[in-house]
């Protein structure tokens, strides 16, 4: 069931969300505002350490010496936390590694932190998410 309300904000800010909405495409401002609702709500799962999922991505040379192994050595000490893996390989060179992740926030956080650390990781991020049961 929907229940509408109304907000007031400076005209400035207004515009400046107006063109957040136009660049990610939503269809109206209540769509926009559900998003980040939601997204306020799911960081605050992950700052209260509760069951969350999420998602790492890895980009890395896999010519680096050793790192293919150490990666997966770390996912092997968070075993219990990994629920899906997926290696691309983008170019010669170059390999994306996605992450599919669940757990204790801190924990999931930990494991994410430990492989982008490693030498030779080009770009790593942890994409948080999760179940939203609260939130519907």
């Amino acid at each position: 069931m929907l229940k509408r309300f109304s907000i007031s904000l400076e005209e400035n800010l207004l515009e400046i969300f107006d063109k957040h909405i136009k660049a990610r495409s939503y269809n109206n401002r209540s769509e926009a505002i559900r998003d980040l609702i939601r997204k306020a709500f799911v960081k605050t799962e992950w700052e209260a350490d509760k069951k969350v999922m999420g998602v790492i991505s890895l980009v890395y040379d896999h010519h680096q010496h050793k790192l293919q192994e150490k990666v997966t050595e770390v996912q092997h000490d968070y075993h219990h936390h990994i629920v899906s893996t997926t290696h691309v390989h983008m170019d010669h060179d170059n390999c994306l590694e996605v992450i599919i992740v669940k757990g204790k926030a801190k924990e999931v956080q930990d494991l994410a932190d430990r492989l982008i650390a490693l030498r030779g990781i080009r770009d790593g991020n942890l994409a948080m998410s999760s179940t939203g049961k609260k939130l519907h």
